[in-house]
């Protein structure tokens, strides 16, 4: 048998005031009830907790032992509802939250800081994925977020702009481009060896890449999946590349980073408001999700969605 949480009560009442008489006012009631409540206890724990006359109480060894357990037990009781209340609400709970390294950089410092001091009592577990692999943790129930690139074509899926930046090149150290000393249009990459993106696992960087470069002739040296290995290739000396503005704090020796014309957005682009940022990061999320710590933190991001126009369906 288990002890009942009344039969918890009544101990700890009786052990805190060493009197039956005032124990059974503090918890109002008469003292048979709560004789009762004491013999049942110690008949489920099968010790003696209390020695008892007609002059005093005193608690056994193995009543002292069980008081702080009892305390320890009805604390948890009682704080249980409200930390319920609390996830329901979504002040506490988990998020799993998927990023790739270079949204680590953009973002994901500031943003587990923040939810460090505005939702201390949520978890954030966080699962480093490409964006392939994080829309297919959303959609396996894996992950609550996920900080990613476009296109995001799951009809279960939403998504928001959360960060922008501008694309920039990366240069081998002391290569001729970086002595211009002005941003670099497509023309100087004609005939140039460019590390570029796999179109299938790098499709966002990949269209960035063409979109910059159109009607230039640069020779596609290789096809990556990350930012990373792009820009190793070039500290290599094996080509030249493109990368958001953000891989700058790879830190890799060997490279520098110059800037582009129109801040590498597409130089056939006719809108006079471009912003010179092409390069976004978006939050996604299931929006059937039912985890309410994920619309507390969604409310901690910022949306650039409404602001500048959405480049999430690139074709």
């Amino acid at each position: 048998m288990t002890p009942t949480l009344d039969q918890i009560r009544a101990f700890v009442a009786v052990a805190e005031e060493l009197h039956f008489g005032r124990a059974a006012d503090r918890l109002r009631m008469t003292q048979p009830p709560l004789s009762r409540h004491i013999q049942k206890l110690e008949r489920v724990v099968g010790v003696t907790l209390l020695e008892r006359d007609n002059r005093r109480v005193v608690l056994t060894d193995a009543g002292r032992s069980f008081l702080d357990d009892a305390r320890r037990m009805l604390t948890l009781v009682d704080t249980a509802g409200d930390r319920a209340r609390r996830i329901a609400s979504g002040a506490a709970g988990t998020v799993r939250l998927g990023f790739t390294a270079v949204s680590a950089i953009s973002m994901l410092g500031a943003l587990l800081r923040r939810l460090s001091e505005q939702l201390p009592e949520i978890d954030v577990i966080l699962h480093e994925r490409v964006t392939a692999g994080q829309v297919d943790g959303l959609l396996r129930g894996e992950l609550d977020l996920g900080l990613a690139r476009p296109p995001f074509d799951i009809a279960t899926l939403d998504s928001r702009v959360v960060f922008r930046e501008p694309l920039c090149a990366v240069l081998p150290i002391g290569h001729p481009l970086a002595a211009l000393g002005r941003p670099l249009v497509p023309d100087d990459f004609d005939g140039l060896p460019v590390i570029s993106y796999n179109p299938v696992q790098s499709r966002y960087f990949h269209e960035l890449t063409v979109h910059f470069l159109t009607n230039a002739h640069p020779r596609i040296e290789q096809q990556v999946h990350q930012i990373l290995t792009a820009v190793l290739l070039v500290a290599a000396g094996r080509g030249v590349a493109l990368a958001p503005a953000s891989a700058r704090s790879l830190g890799v020796d060997g490279v520098t980073f110059c800037e582009l014309a129109r801040g590498g957005g597409d130089p056939l682009e006719s809108d006079e408001n471009a912003t010179g940022e092409p390069v976004e990061l978006h939050v996604i999320w299931d929006r059937d999700s039912t985890n309410p710590a994920l619309w507390r933190v969604l409310d901690l991001l910022p949306d650039l969605s409404a602001s500048l126009p959405d480049r999430s369906s690139m074709p």
